[in-house]
């Protein structure tokens, strides 16, 4: 402005310009700072509701340990994690009452308890717009030098630095731990996720000075935006600790075994044997049962799931090294069929049940052809063959088959059978002798089956009627196979599409090949409890056929 002197008259008008225009400024203040109210209202519901989870989770952890061990030692890490998240969290509650204190209540000692349990939105005829005090009484009076003092922005950096070192210490002793390990992706995701704790300032500069973290979150703040920043910081690390919960609850799951990933199972030397012999066969979970206790598993033959369920108890066999062992005279020939279930105990001390069933073929004493996998082919695919006869040697053995569009090759016993048909195959075991080749016994007949219709797998489950939302979480990708179907085939995901609601809206989402594509993984993680998430998928079976195959997995706590 210009230097020449001014009349009373025109300083008079620039006093009431200079007047207006702070009340102008103040009255959008006011409304800005309002906002900030309600923000703050917002994240402390969702601070309480996060904290409210919490508990659930942990009281579901915790009874988990009696059926699983194992878990205990993750249990005993949650509740040292929580311990510090809960001192930060009502340390910071404290500096919210002492910033309350100093600026709604203008420090009156008499008036100390009314701030413990003061709340934003009821200030706003108050000092809520008000940033000297708080500033002042968080970052002291010089603010490039922040106080360290009780209940001030440093002494808060000091704090979180603290949790988060301590945090950090405890998931690299865990990794170092026998009976403690992390999956690698998991302590990897942690890892980052913890790192967020840790107060760090962004390198802003104002009036050429780079802006510490304390000045960043609380320098000129008015006490409306400080104590949504607070707020926040409470949320962050109630987020942190619903994190901790999920790995650690989740990697004590892992390190168990899990019953609903494991198949029921029924290897014999021989499937097709001479009459007079015994029959022998192991029934057994694929999987290491070295560790399996009294109880822990039964196989139990002549019953079906059902009457298992119902308490049926069926001939039960003895255990060796987690196999149920099968014997059974032969004294009649032709087809010969078994089947029955096995009762296997979950962590949780509650029984899976698994059926099998499998045949046999008893012939009279003569040539013998056993299919090596299973005793019937399978039409599209190798079907891998070993033919003997008594008293003849491998390399002397030769076999011719027919039917159901059979080609074979191999020799010396060894032979691989292909089929493009199904039905019925006649194999005829013959000898290289003096006279020449001479058949050791009529014709073998074997059925010849098409393979059958793939299904769905998410997290290594067959079309599972419903899944934790937190597992669902974790899925990457569709799979197919066919259950209880021990034949070593594989079944390609050629394309998905997933269908589900995510907050209240019902999105589709799809793509190529088995792993999820973004849009359908975020279904899968975002998925409303109580919904439903479809899949559909077009699947290639190994004899070139493409299925189209759904299924519908509700979604639970």
């Amino acid at each position: 402005m210009g230097g020449g002197k001014e009349t009373p008259r025109q300083k008079m008008i620039g006093m009431m310009y200079l007047v207006l225009t702070a009340l102008l400024a103040m009255n959008v203040s006011k409304t800005v700072l309002l906002g900030y109210i309600r923000v703050n209202e917002g994240m402390e519901n969702s601070r309480d509701n996060l904290a409210d989870n919490n508990r659930r989770v942990t009281d579901a952890f915790q009874k988990s340990i009696d059926g699983n061990p194992g878990a205990k030692p993750y249990y005993i890490r949650i509740q040292e994690a929580q311990k510090e998240f809960n001192e930060l969290i009502l340390h910071i509650e404290k500096v919210k009452a002492k910033v309350y204190f100093e600026t709604e209540l203008a420090g009156d000692p008499a008036k100390i308890k009314v701030a413990d349990t003061m709340k934003i939105k009821n200030c706003v005829n108050g000092a809520y717009d008000n940033y000297d005090i708080p500033t002042h009484f968080l970052l002291g009076a010089d603010e490039k030098n922040p106080d360290k003092g009780p209940l001030t922005a440093g002494e808060l950096k000091m704090k979180m630095e603290k949790l988060q070192s301590n945090l950090m210490a405890m998931v690299e002793k865990m990794q170092k731990t026998d009976g403690e390990h992390l999956f690698p992706s998991d302590y990897d995701n942690l890892k980052k996720k913890l790192d967020h704790l840790k107060p760090t300032a962004s390198g802003a500069k104002e009036d050429d000075h780079v802006m510490s973290w304390e000045m960043e979150n609380f320098y000129h703040l008015p006490e409306a935006a400080v104590i949504a920043n607070l707020t926040k910081m409470q949320v962050d690390i109630k987020n942190a600790e619903a994190e901790i919960l999920q790995v650690f609850s989740s990697a004590s799951g892992k390190l168990s075994i899990k019953p609903d990933k494991l198949i029921a199972k029924v290897i014999a030397p021989s499937s097709y044997i001479q009459a007079g012999q015994e029959y022998t066969a192991d029934i057994f979970l694929s999987a290491s049962f070295s560790k399996l206790a009294a109880g822990d598993m039964e196989v139990l033959m002549g019953i079906d799931s059902a009457a298992a369920k119902k308490g049926a108890t069926g001939t039960s066999l003895s255990i060796v090294d987690g196999q149920g062992k099968y014997k059974v005279g032969t004294s009649g020939v032709g087809d010969k069929q078994y089947s029955g279930v096995i009762k296997f105990k979950k962590p949780d001390g509650t029984f899976e049940i698994y059926p099998f069933k499998n045949e046999y073929k008893v012939a009279p004493p003569a040539a013998s052809v056993s299919a090596d996998q299973m005793n019937v082919f399978y039409a599209g695919i190798p079907n891998p063959v070993t033919a003997a006869a008594a008293g003849i040697s491998p390399n002397d053995i030769q076999i011719s088959s027919s039917g159901s569009g059979v080609s074979q090759s191999g020799g010396s016993g060894k032979y691989m059978l292909n089929f493009t048909g199904t039905g019925e195959c006649l194999i005829t075991v013959s000898a290289k002798t003096d006279k020449g080749v001479k058949a050791q016994g009529p014709p073998i007949k074997f059925r010849v089956k098409p393979l059958p219709k793939p299904e769905l797998k998410i997290a290594g489950k067959f079309a599972p009627s419903e899944m934790k939302k937190a597992d669902l979480s974790l899925v990457g990708g569709i799979g197919a196979g066919a259950q209880n179907f021990d034949f070593a085939v594989n079944y390609v995901v050629i394309s998905h599409e997933v269908f589900g609601k995510v907050k209240g809206v019902v999105k589709t989402e799809g793509g190529p090949g088995s792993n999820l594509s973004p849009g359908a993984s975020a279904i899968f993680k975002g998925a409303e409890v109580g919904s439903k998430i479809y899949v559909e998928a077009k699947v290639k079976s190994p004899d070139g056929k493409i299925h189209s195959i759904s299924s519908a997995t509700k979604v639970t706590r």
